[in-house]
């Protein structure tokens, strides 16, 4: 490994942490000084003299391996995670050491998980950091590393390939530089449009650029206890509902369909069929709501419903009601799609439709295969052919899926599950949906979790935010010694 070149490119996640603790600096001083700006200076002062030192000794290097790559993804995460739970930390109240790493993974994979019972309770320039860390996270920290690094570099080309998902490239199969650039100017010009939308609809300045950092990056952290239902409105409730579906589309979707000027790209076959399936799925749980549930108007039981759907789909977490005391088909909805979720391409976590449309498309042709063996099928996305080799990978995937929730609700159960949240809380972390159902359903939190589960939900967070395999390969290669 070339141990220059990882702290160089790690350096550069540093500092855009910093970067953004430096500004939550002056929201504590346009507050007068709140009690979080003691902590957030020394926050900053320290990721920014660890995120500045490699550029001080070591030579700028424009060579690198792929296990350098996968290096640089994993200390890029793991380090903006140690660094980004210093200003918790330090803040103290109810941030112990664990629940600070708990908060630090659930912002920076935009998981929107939360140990906090009393969020109003925190200085604003603290909730400004902890919704900027879906900012941050949503963008990726790699990306924004790539945004920095010349276009010709071979640095840039293998950390795309390793940072974007190779489904969120197969349909428009473009240069390294351009793929980052969509992705990054579909993400930041989203936000911006959250943010005055939010405005112009009545929120603060500040709950308006909290909440579309939140949404953008299809995170789930808000200013509010009560999260969006707090502000009692139709209006911002069906704007966070669009601009969290928007989030979970497959950017380069959008940047076609906007550059272009034509709603030709949005008759993608992936889209299509996850638009129905969020339809169909959102129909059945109004229902649910209406017909079992405790007398709710028509009008309340689908925007709730939709609202819930759509924020566990695109694995925003984001809440207008609580889910604790919903029917059991209603609850049912919501862990099924808390397990497909959005689009690749996009900053949603889950398995991605594109591959369940995979799987089920794979499912069919070899039903038809084994009732016609004399007969070539084939697999199509669209226009498209996919081949063996294009489909095994994405159902590996799946299967290695199912098989780290297993694992990973096992282990929560042999360590100790008081509360019963094994399963639920391994499927809602590993998808990066946050919240699932009951005490840790919309409208609760995770503080009274023993530690050991929270630090297993918040390595589940990891896993699902870069797609599991930089991680294993990394850990595969600690213990192989060609590495």
């Amino acid at each position: 490994m070339n141990l220059k070149v990882i702290s160089r490119n790690v350096g550069v996640a540093l500092l855009v942490s910093a970067l953004f603790m430096l500004l939550s600096v002056v929201v504590s001083l346009i507050d007068g000084g709140d009690s979080a700006l003691g902590p957030l200076l020394i926050s900053f002062t320290i990721t920014f003299i660890v995120g500045i030192f490699p550029f001080i000794f070591t030579r700028k290097n424009a060579n690198i391996s792929l296990k350098d790559g996968f290096m640089i993804i994993f200390l890029s995460w793991l380090l903006s995670f140690i660094f980004g739970a210093l200003p918790y930390a330090l803040w103290g109240g109810p941030f112990t050491v664990i629940n600070a790493w708990f908060e630090s993974v659930s912002g920076f994979t935009t998981t929107g998980a939360t140990i906090l019972e009393d969020v109003e309770a925190l200085p604003r320039s603290l909730l400004f950091w902890r919704s900027a860390t879906h900012f941050i996270g949503g963008l990726g920290v790699v990306v924004f590393l790539l945004l920095i690094i010349p276009n010709t570099s071979p640095i840039r080309l293998r950390l795309t390939n390793m940072e974007l998902s190779s489904l969120s490239r197969d349909d428009y199969r473009s240069r390294a530089n351009k793929s980052v650039s969509i992705f990054a100017s579909v993400f930041l010009g989203l936000g911006a449009l959250a943010f005055v939308s939010y405005m112009l609809a009545g929120m603060s300045w500040f709950d308006a650029i909290c909440h579309a950092f939140s949404v953008s990056a299809t995170g789930g952290f808000s200013t509010k206890n009560l999260s969006i239902a707090a502000f009692n409105s139709p209006v911002i409730s069906i704007l966070t509902i669009i601009f969290m579906l928007v989030g979970s589309i497959h950017f380069g979707i959008i940047f076609m369909a906007l550059v272009g000027r034509s709603v030709r790209p949005l008759h993608n076959p992936i889209l299509r069929f996850y638009i129905i399936c969020l339809t169909a799925i959102s129909i059945v749980t109004a229902l649910s709501l209406k017909f079992e549930g405790a007398g709710m108007s028509w009008g309340k039981a689908f925007l709730d419903g939709t609202f819930q759907v759509v924020s566990y789909a695109s694995t925003s977490g984001l809440a207008v009601t609580d889910n604790s005391n919903w029917p059991m088909l209603a609850c049912f909805m919501l862990v099924l799609v808390s397990l497909v979720c959005g689009c690749a391409g996009s900053t949603s976590g889950g398995l991605k439709v594109d591959r369940a449309l995979v799987l089920f498309k794979a499912i069919r042709m070899q039903i038809r295969k084994t009732l016609y063996p004399s007969t070539i099928f084939e697999v199509r996305l669209g226009r498209r052919i996919l081949h063996d080799e294009e489909i095994y990978p994405q159902v590996l995937y799946i299967a290695m899926y199912f098989l780290l929730v297993g694992i990973s609700t096992v282990i929560c159960m042999l360590v100790g599950d008081p509360n019963n949240h094994a399963i639920l809380g391994s499927v809602a972390s590993l998808s990066n949906v946050g919240p699932s159902l009951g005490d840790i359903g919309s409208m609760g939190n995770y503080n009274a979790e023993p530690a050991i589960l929270k630090f297993i939900f918040s390595f589940d967070m990891f896993l699902g935010r870069v797609e599991i395999y930089p991680v294993l390969a990394v850990i595969s290669g600690i213990f192989n010694r060609k590495y």
